[in-house]
Protein backbone atom coordinates (compact mmCIF):
# COMPACT_ATOMS: atom_id res chain seq x y z
CA UNK A 1 0.00 0.00 0.00
CA UNK A 2 1.29 3.36 -1.06
CA UNK A 3 2.59 5.58 1.91
CA UNK A 4 0.99 2.70 4.72
CA UNK A 5 2.86 3.07 7.64
CA UNK A 6 2.81 0.28 10.71
CA UNK A 7 1.58 1.91 14.03
CA UNK A 8 2.26 -1.11 15.79
CA UNK A 9 5.18 -1.78 14.04
CA UNK A 10 6.72 1.63 14.89
CA UNK A 11 5.62 1.96 18.23
CA UNK A 12 7.05 -1.94 18.71
CA UNK A 13 3.89 -3.54 20.28
CA UNK A 14 1.04 -5.80 19.09
CA UNK A 15 -2.37 -5.14 17.78
CA UNK A 16 -4.02 -6.19 20.57
CA UNK A 17 -1.46 -3.69 23.13
CA UNK A 18 -3.05 -2.66 25.81
CA UNK A 19 -3.44 1.43 26.21
CA UNK A 20 -0.76 1.50 28.67
CA UNK A 21 1.53 -1.10 26.84
CA UNK A 22 1.57 1.57 23.97
CA UNK A 23 2.10 4.80 26.52
CA UNK A 24 5.19 2.67 28.07
CA UNK A 25 6.08 2.03 24.65
CA UNK A 26 5.89 5.26 23.33
CA UNK A 27 7.61 7.06 26.38
CA UNK A 28 10.49 4.64 25.79
CA UNK A 29 11.18 5.75 22.13
CA UNK A 30 10.05 9.24 22.04
CA UNK A 31 12.90 9.59 25.07
CA UNK A 32 15.43 7.54 22.60
CA UNK A 33 14.48 9.60 19.21
CA UNK A 34 14.06 12.78 20.80
CA UNK A 35 15.72 15.52 18.91
CA UNK A 36 17.15 17.22 21.89
CA UNK A 37 18.80 13.76 22.48
CA UNK A 38 20.21 13.64 19.14
CA UNK A 39 20.69 16.90 17.59
CA UNK A 40 21.31 17.23 13.84
CA UNK A 41 20.07 13.89 13.30
CA UNK A 42 17.36 13.65 10.86
CA UNK A 43 16.56 10.26 10.74
CA UNK A 44 16.09 10.39 14.33
CA UNK A 45 13.75 13.31 14.06
CA UNK A 46 12.03 11.87 11.10
CA UNK A 47 11.89 8.49 13.59
CA UNK A 48 10.38 10.60 16.45
CA UNK A 49 7.54 12.46 13.97
CA UNK A 50 6.48 8.70 13.13
CA UNK A 51 6.17 8.02 16.70
CA UNK A 52 4.25 10.88 17.29
CA UNK A 53 1.94 10.05 14.99
CA UNK A 54 1.48 6.77 15.71
CA UNK A 55 0.97 7.42 19.53
CA UNK A 56 -1.74 10.10 18.46
CA UNK A 57 -3.63 7.67 16.61
CA UNK A 58 -3.20 4.15 18.54
CA UNK A 59 -3.96 6.03 22.18
CA UNK A 60 -7.38 7.35 21.15
CA UNK A 61 -9.65 4.20 20.98
CA UNK A 62 -11.81 6.03 18.01
CA UNK A 63 -9.05 6.70 15.81
CA UNK A 64 -7.43 3.11 16.48
CA UNK A 65 -10.19 1.48 15.80
CA UNK A 66 -10.76 3.28 12.16
CA UNK A 67 -6.98 2.68 11.47
CA UNK A 68 -7.55 -1.19 12.42
CA UNK A 69 -10.39 -1.29 10.21
CA UNK A 70 -8.47 0.67 6.78
CA UNK A 71 -5.46 -1.57 7.75
CA UNK A 72 -8.26 -4.59 6.81
CA UNK A 73 -9.51 -2.65 4.10
CA UNK A 74 -6.55 -1.52 1.83
CA UNK A 75 -5.35 -5.28 2.42
CA UNK A 76 -8.32 -6.09 -0.05
CA UNK A 77 -8.07 -6.88 -3.71
CA UNK A 78 -9.17 -4.60 -5.48
CA UNK A 79 -8.34 -1.28 -3.47
CA UNK A 80 -5.83 -0.12 -5.90
CA UNK A 81 -8.82 0.62 -8.22
CA UNK A 82 -11.23 1.74 -5.79
CA UNK A 83 -8.09 4.00 -4.87
CA UNK A 84 -7.33 4.98 -8.55
CA UNK A 85 -11.02 6.51 -9.09
CA UNK A 86 -10.83 8.15 -5.48
CA UNK A 87 -7.93 10.37 -6.63
CA UNK A 88 -10.88 11.76 -9.22
CA UNK A 89 -14.13 11.79 -7.01
CA UNK A 90 -11.88 13.10 -3.97
CA UNK A 91 -12.70 16.34 -5.27
CA UNK A 92 -16.76 16.13 -4.93
CA UNK A 93 -16.24 15.18 -1.50
CA UNK A 94 -18.61 17.33 0.56
CA UNK A 95 -16.10 18.88 2.79
CA UNK A 96 -16.33 19.03 6.80
CA UNK A 97 -17.36 15.36 7.21
CA UNK A 98 -15.92 14.26 10.21
CA UNK A 99 -17.80 11.17 11.76
CA UNK A 100 -15.27 8.68 11.40
CA UNK A 101 -17.84 6.11 11.53
CA UNK A 102 -19.48 6.94 8.14
CA UNK A 103 -15.73 6.91 6.25
CA UNK A 104 -16.11 5.03 2.69
CA UNK A 105 -12.47 4.28 2.99
CA UNK A 106 -12.37 3.50 -1.03
CA UNK A 107 -12.43 7.79 -1.15
CA UNK A 108 -8.66 7.82 -0.03
CA UNK A 109 -6.37 7.46 -2.55
CA UNK A 110 -3.49 6.83 -0.54
CA UNK A 111 -2.42 6.11 3.88
CA UNK A 112 -1.77 10.04 3.47
CA UNK A 113 -4.97 11.09 2.61
CA UNK A 114 -6.75 8.90 5.37
CA UNK A 115 -4.41 10.35 8.21
CA UNK A 116 -4.68 13.86 7.54
CA UNK A 117 -8.83 12.86 7.56
CA UNK A 118 -7.95 11.07 10.75
CA UNK A 119 -6.13 13.72 12.12
CA UNK A 120 -8.24 16.26 10.84
CA UNK A 121 -5.31 17.39 8.58
CA UNK A 122 -5.65 19.15 5.47
CA UNK A 123 -3.64 19.81 2.21
CA UNK A 124 -3.81 22.91 0.78
CA UNK A 125 -2.29 24.80 -3.09
CA UNK A 126 0.08 27.57 -1.55
CA UNK A 127 -0.92 31.18 -3.02
CA UNK A 128 0.67 31.99 -6.54
CA UNK A 129 2.83 34.63 -4.56
CA UNK A 130 4.42 31.80 -2.47
CA UNK A 131 4.93 29.34 -4.71
CA UNK A 132 8.96 28.48 -5.83
CA UNK A 133 8.67 28.93 -9.62
CA UNK A 134 10.97 25.83 -10.15
CA UNK A 135 8.42 24.00 -8.72
CA UNK A 136 4.96 24.91 -9.91
CA UNK A 137 2.10 23.69 -8.03
CA UNK A 138 4.41 23.16 -4.98
CA UNK A 139 1.71 21.98 -1.58
CA UNK A 140 2.24 22.60 2.21
CA UNK A 141 0.62 20.57 4.66
CA UNK A 142 -1.54 23.22 7.33
CA UNK A 143 -3.86 22.06 10.43
CA UNK A 144 -6.97 22.99 10.56
CA UNK A 145 -8.97 25.08 13.23
CA UNK A 146 -10.16 22.50 15.37
CA UNK A 147 -13.78 21.32 16.00
CA UNK A 148 -13.60 19.90 18.78
CA UNK A 149 -11.49 21.29 21.33
CA UNK A 150 -10.65 19.16 24.25
CA UNK A 151 -8.74 19.32 27.73
CA UNK A 152 -5.89 17.19 28.59
CA UNK A 153 -3.93 15.97 31.46
CA UNK A 154 -0.70 14.84 32.14
CA UNK A 155 1.40 14.06 35.49
CA UNK A 156 3.91 16.22 37.31
CA UNK A 157 6.41 15.19 39.73
CA UNK A 158 7.47 18.05 41.77
CA UNK A 159 10.71 17.46 44.51
CA UNK A 160 9.54 18.92 47.48
CA UNK A 161 12.39 21.65 47.48
CA UNK A 162 10.97 22.49 44.16
CA UNK A 163 7.48 22.58 44.92
CA UNK A 164 7.80 24.69 47.94
CA UNK A 165 10.05 27.51 45.94
CA UNK A 166 8.17 27.22 42.64
CA UNK A 167 9.10 29.02 39.53
CA UNK A 168 9.70 28.81 35.71
CA UNK A 169 10.23 25.32 35.07
CA UNK A 170 10.72 23.00 31.35
CA UNK A 171 9.36 20.29 31.21
CA UNK A 172 8.69 17.36 28.75
CA UNK A 173 5.13 15.69 28.07
CA UNK A 174 4.65 12.09 27.21
CA UNK A 175 3.43 13.40 24.02
CA UNK A 176 7.41 14.61 23.44
CA UNK A 177 6.35 18.53 23.91
CA UNK A 178 8.79 20.09 26.05
CA UNK A 179 6.95 23.27 28.04
CA UNK A 180 8.28 25.96 29.74
CA UNK A 181 5.48 26.34 32.86
CA UNK A 182 5.97 28.92 35.76
CA UNK A 183 4.90 27.20 38.59
CA UNK A 184 3.07 28.78 41.82
CA UNK A 185 4.82 28.25 45.00
CA UNK A 186 3.67 25.86 47.83
CA UNK A 187 2.50 22.97 45.71
CA UNK A 188 0.66 20.00 47.18
CA UNK A 189 0.09 16.80 45.83
CA UNK A 190 -3.33 16.90 44.04
CA UNK A 191 -2.72 19.95 42.69
CA UNK A 192 -4.00 21.11 39.32
CA UNK A 193 -2.05 23.21 37.10
CA UNK A 194 -3.98 24.54 33.77
CA UNK A 195 -1.71 25.55 30.84
CA UNK A 196 -4.01 27.26 28.32
CA UNK A 197 -4.52 25.91 25.05
CA UNK A 198 -2.02 23.41 25.45
CA UNK A 199 -4.57 20.46 25.31
CA UNK A 200 -5.81 18.45 22.51
CA UNK A 201 -6.78 20.94 19.38
CA UNK A 202 -6.56 23.91 21.40
CA UNK A 203 -8.13 22.60 24.77
CA UNK A 204 -6.23 23.45 28.22
CA UNK A 205 -3.66 21.15 29.51
CA UNK A 206 -4.23 20.42 33.31
CA UNK A 207 -0.69 19.39 35.40
CA UNK A 208 -1.84 16.95 38.05
CA UNK A 209 1.24 17.47 40.88
CA UNK A 210 2.37 14.68 42.84
CA UNK A 211 4.93 15.92 45.49
CA UNK A 212 6.80 12.13 46.60
CA UNK A 213 7.97 11.87 50.29
CA UNK A 214 11.37 13.71 51.30
CA UNK A 215 13.42 11.74 53.46
CA UNK A 216 13.67 14.46 56.06
CA UNK A 217 10.68 16.66 56.03
CA UNK A 218 7.49 15.29 56.40
CA UNK A 219 4.28 17.20 55.84
CA UNK A 220 1.20 17.61 57.98
CA UNK A 221 -0.78 20.08 56.36
CA UNK A 222 1.10 23.55 56.80
CA UNK A 223 3.35 22.08 59.39
CA UNK A 224 7.01 20.09 58.52
CA UNK A 225 8.07 17.29 60.64
CA UNK A 226 11.63 16.00 61.18
CA UNK A 227 13.95 13.82 63.31
CA UNK A 228 17.05 15.75 64.36
CA UNK A 229 19.54 13.79 65.67
CA UNK A 230 22.10 14.79 68.82
CA UNK A 231 25.21 13.55 70.64
CA UNK A 232 24.54 12.77 74.65
CA UNK A 233 27.07 15.82 75.32
CA UNK A 234 24.92 18.20 73.20
CA UNK A 235 21.90 16.66 74.53
CA UNK A 236 23.49 17.21 78.52
CA UNK A 237 24.74 20.60 78.06
CA UNK A 238 22.17 22.57 75.17
CA UNK A 239 23.08 25.39 73.42
CA UNK A 240 22.63 26.03 69.38
CA UNK A 241 22.71 23.51 66.71
CA UNK A 242 22.35 23.61 62.67
CA UNK A 243 18.65 22.40 61.90
CA UNK A 244 18.28 21.89 57.70
CA UNK A 245 14.72 23.88 56.88
CA UNK A 246 13.75 24.78 53.47
CA UNK A 247 14.88 28.40 53.58
CA UNK A 248 18.54 26.26 54.53
CA UNK A 249 20.45 25.99 57.92
CA UNK A 250 19.10 27.88 60.78
CA UNK A 251 19.97 27.88 63.91
CA UNK A 252 17.77 26.38 66.97
CA UNK A 253 18.76 26.72 70.63
CA UNK A 254 18.42 23.42 72.79
CA UNK A 255 17.49 23.61 76.35
CA UNK A 256 19.86 21.65 79.13
CA UNK A 257 18.72 18.25 79.49
CA UNK A 258 16.39 17.70 76.61
CA UNK A 259 14.83 14.57 76.24
CA UNK A 260 14.98 11.73 73.16
CA UNK A 261 11.76 12.83 71.32
CA UNK A 262 11.01 15.84 72.22
CA UNK A 263 9.53 18.47 70.07
CA UNK A 264 11.07 21.42 69.41
CA UNK A 265 8.93 23.99 67.18
CA UNK A 266 10.62 26.33 64.55
CA UNK A 267 8.00 28.65 63.89
CA UNK A 268 7.07 30.20 60.30
CA UNK A 269 9.73 27.60 58.69
CA UNK A 270 6.83 25.26 57.88
CA UNK A 271 5.00 25.12 54.10
CA UNK A 272 2.87 27.91 52.99
CA UNK A 273 -0.76 26.82 52.52
CA UNK A 274 -3.38 29.47 51.40
CA UNK A 275 -1.01 32.32 52.09
CA UNK A 276 -0.11 31.08 55.79
CA UNK A 277 3.20 29.45 56.68
CA UNK A 278 3.08 26.80 59.03
CA UNK A 279 5.58 25.95 61.74
CA UNK A 280 8.79 23.31 61.55
CA UNK A 281 8.23 20.69 64.59
CA UNK A 282 11.46 19.08 65.39
CA UNK A 283 11.76 16.04 67.24
CA UNK A 284 15.04 15.51 69.05
CA UNK A 285 17.08 12.26 68.49
CA UNK A 286 19.69 11.09 70.93
CA UNK A 287 22.27 9.00 69.01
CA UNK A 288 25.21 7.46 71.34
CA UNK A 289 28.44 7.00 69.13
CA UNK A 290 29.09 3.48 67.87
CA UNK A 291 33.12 4.08 67.35
CA UNK A 292 34.88 6.10 69.85
CA UNK A 293 38.43 7.05 69.57
CA UNK A 294 40.52 5.73 72.81
CA UNK A 295 40.53 9.46 73.64
CA UNK A 296 36.65 9.52 73.39
CA UNK A 297 36.44 6.10 75.58
CA UNK A 298 38.87 7.50 78.59
CA UNK A 299 36.43 10.38 78.77
CA UNK A 300 33.38 8.36 79.10
CA UNK A 301 35.04 6.48 81.68
CA UNK A 302 35.60 8.87 83.48
CA UNK A 303 32.26 10.07 82.85
CA UNK A 304 31.02 7.20 84.17
CA UNK A 305 32.91 7.42 87.29
CA UNK A 306 32.36 10.71 88.19
CA UNK A 307 28.24 11.41 87.64
CA UNK A 308 25.87 10.90 90.28
CA UNK A 309 23.06 10.80 87.99
CA UNK A 310 20.79 7.57 87.88
CA UNK A 311 17.71 7.02 85.49
CA UNK A 312 17.10 4.09 87.17
CA UNK A 313 16.85 5.26 90.12
CA UNK A 314 12.93 5.26 90.49
CA UNK A 315 11.91 2.61 88.39
CA UNK A 316 8.39 1.38 89.00
CA UNK A 317 9.53 -2.21 90.22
Amino acid sequence: MQNFRNYYAILGVSRDATIDEIKKSFRKLARQYHPDMNPGDKTAEEKFKDLGEAYEVLSDPHKRAQYDKYSSFWKQSGFQEAANWAKTAWGNRSPGRTAAEDMDFSQFGDFNSFVDELLNRRTETAPSSERDPYRPGTKKTAYTVSRNPRNAEANLTVPLERAYTGGRERIRLEDGRSLEVNMPPGMVTGQKIRLRGQGVAGGDLFLNIEVPPHPFFQLDGADIYCQLPITPAEAVLGGPIEVPTLDGLVKMMIPPGVRSGQKLRLGGKGYPIDDERGDQIVEIQIVAPRDLSSQERDLYEKLRQLETFNPRANLPV
